[in-house]
């Protein structure tokens, strides 16, 4: 439960059609299971104190009192236990059955929820057996126990901000207007579906695509339990299928045609950020909701979940080139419309061997292309000094060659010098000034020929580097368009592997492997031999720390303690917790620090969603503080 995340279980257990004694204590078993895995939001399946497919045993009293002995004896087990639990049952309120979800938690029940929606059509009869629940609140007894009835109820655990749990049954998900949609406007930020679902071909993915979907637009978690073995087969069989979303993502889901229990860890800080950051997601109780609150003990939770260590890139392979894709198509339409409406034919791009401008001149190939506009137009300038070494030029003269680029070569080196002259720098000192002169000079260099060729320069640092503050004010700094300023270090190497997969030029693959390979470095300071001397992540520390950083801090909106934790499990095996530590205290320091080289930024396009864009995403004052967000690491 620290940092707001709150482990939720799905529970299917083995049961037996119509024998409410043998369920009941199956179901003891499932939460005895789930508790000790330090489940505190545990769900099973729609009916499973009978079994779904009783069919017209439900008109038989025998077998609904036989479910609320179950029941009962299913809260007395839970005296103790700190854990909100949700099971399905038959009930009957005023003389009429109800498809319910009992709400228990310590040796109570808090609540009873009837299912609104009762399918009747293909191969379900639910309304013949069933009453539709209203969003009312009524008082229903359950062996003498005076419990709140009706829909429209919500279960709020206090000790974790923002954690209020919604309750829907099985069809009232697949509706148009679904429980949960009100259950998310009036403040839900969990929600629980005890359900029955047979399997038929197809069915399967079009009802983890609703899960998923549905977590997405109501920024919630949603946990679905569904019935599995144990179950009649007379003419359906339940598969079990249990999933556990957050927010669109899928967190966990069982295996199918099966039974047992799934976890997922839901964060509930990442998702009431969600919520804040929309404002067209507006929080509106109508009177009509009772809101029920649960006393639960703030204990740690043991996390489970899977953090991507890479959350700009997919894993799967496939996606990653469909996204690839799409991220060179985002570029190239953004540049090309700059061209079109400026009129240029003309492009000037520093090219320095590396990835950033690399990626800038595939995204300038395919423009051209589209525009049907000669390559030749692109002027590919490649401006050795102090610290080009021979292979970053080499790769950027044949990476030219190779896309039939115009290809300029200025040597910067006098110049640098006569200005350390002019200003009485001494050569021999390699400090900042040494640096920046070099970066300084070549834009000079490059916003001088584009006014030379009526053209635009186009700017290739990365987010990255822009997050950072790992820029030259006015230099690399500068551009009149930036086409990589919305893609992350670690997509960036991903963009150039994929187009020297699609290529099928050799030799352009291969100049492209080796910018893949060799070490990021602005090649500012002089090599060693002719090795580069000068690597940036040696200096700010690893991309993939940084970006990881970066995402979960803008994105996710987490606290430094709270991206630390999870870093130390993304990244366990590559970095200890002292180096992750380490750079992410460089990380903030740097973020704020740097937030005036952000303030002025070229234009650029947008291609995820994150972004340091000032007129975009990020409004930030360059003046702002990092204490508060330091302070939390220097407790750790």
């Amino acid at each position: 439960m620290k940092n707001g995340f709150i482990k939720t279980a799905a529970v299917t257990p083995k049961i037996r059609v119509a024998d409410p004694k043998y369920n009941g204590q199956a179901v003891i078993s499932g939460i005895k299971e789930a508790t000790m895995h330090g489940a505190k939001i545990i769900v099973l399946p729609e009916l499973v104190l009978t079994g779904y497919t009783c069919n017209d045993l439900f008109l038989q009293s025998t077998l609904i009192k036989g479910a609320e002995r179950a029941l009962l004896r299913v809260v007395d087990s839970t005296k103790g236990n700190e854990a909100l639990i949700f099971v399905g049952l038959p009930m009957v309120h005023d003389g009429k059955l109800y498809n319910v979800a009992a709400a228990v938690w310590n040796g109570q029940i808090l609540g009873v929820v009837p299912k609104k929606y009762l399918p009747n059509y293909g191969e379900f009869y639910e309304a013949r057996y069933f009453t539709p629940g209203t969003e009312k609140i009524e008082m229903a007894d359950i062996a003498g126990r005076n419990v709140p009835f009706g829909i429209n109820q919500l279960f709020s655990i206090d000790s974790v901000s923002g954690l209020m749990v919604g309750c829907e049954i099985c069809e009232d998900l697949w509706v148009a207007d679904p429980p949960s949609t009100h259950h998310a406007m009036a403040g839900a930020t969990v929600i629980v579906n005890l359900s029955a679902s047979d399997e038929t071909v197809g069915k399967a993915s079009y009802r983890e695509m609703l899960v998923s979907a549905t977590s997405a637009r109501l920024m919630a978690g949603y946990i679905y339990c569904s019935a599995g073995e144990g179950e009649s087969t007379q003419d359906l069989v339940f598969g079990g299928h249990d999933m556990i979303a957050e927010n669109g993502v899928m967190l966990t889901k069982s295996r199918r045609i099966s039974h047992g229990t799934i976890y997922g860890d839901i964060d509930i800080e990442r998702i009431n950020m969600e919520r804040r950051r929309s404002n067209t997601f507006v929080i509106d109780r109508p009177d009509s909701y009772r809101i029920i609150s649960v006393n639960m003990r703030v204990t740690e939770t043991r996390l489970e979940r899977f953090f991507d260590p890479y959350p700009f890139v997919p894993s799967i392979k496939e996606k990653r080139h469909e996204r690839c894709e799409e991220i060179f198509n985002i570029q190239t339409l953004g540049l090309k419309k700059r061209l079109e409406h400026t009129g240029a034919k003309t492009v000037v791009i520093g090219v320095s061997g590396g990835l950033d401008s690399t990626l800038a001149v595939l995204v300038a190939v395919r423009a051209f292309d589209e525009l049907s506009l000669s390559r030749r137009g692109i002027m590919a300038v490649t401006m050795p000094c102090f610290g080009t070494t021979s292979r970053t030029k080499n790769n950027a003269v044949v990476l030219s060659e190779r896309l039939r680029l115009n290809l300029k070569e200025i040597d910067i080196t006098t110049s640098v010098k006569r200005h350390f002259e002019d200003i009485g720098h001494d050569i021999e000192n390699r400090d900042v000034t040494y640096e920046n002169g070099q970066a300084r000079e070549r834009t000079q260099v490059l916003m001088d020929l584009a006014n030379k060729y009526q053209g635009l320069v186009i700017g290739t640092g990365d987010m990255s580097e822009l997050a950072l503050g790992w820029a030259t004010y006015n230099g690399d700094h500068m551009s009149m368009y930036g086409v990589n300023c919305g893609v992350p270090k670690t997509l960036v190497r991903h963009l150039v592997s994929y187009y020297a997969d699609e290529t099928e030029d050799a030799k352009l693959r291969d100049v492209l492997r080796d910018i893949l390979d060799t070490p990021v470095s602005p090649e500012l300071l002089p090599p060693t031999g002719d090795d580069i001397s000068q690597k940036t992540e040696d200096l700010v520390g690893p991309y993939e720390l940084h970006d990881f950083f970066l995402y979960n801090m803008l994105r996710a909106g987490s606290s430094p303690d709270k991206i630390y934790r999870m870093a130390v499990m993304a990244f366990d095996g590559v970095y200890d917790g002292d180096t992750i530590l380490k750079w992410e205290k460089i990380f903030y320091r740097r973020f704020f620090a740097q937030q005036f080289k952000r303030s002025c930024l070229p234009d650029g396009p947008k291609v995820g969603s994150v972004a340091v864009s000032p007129r975009g995403d990020l409004r930030m004052p360059s003046d702002a503080m990092a204490d508060c967000w330091m302070n939390t690491l220097d407790k750790m």
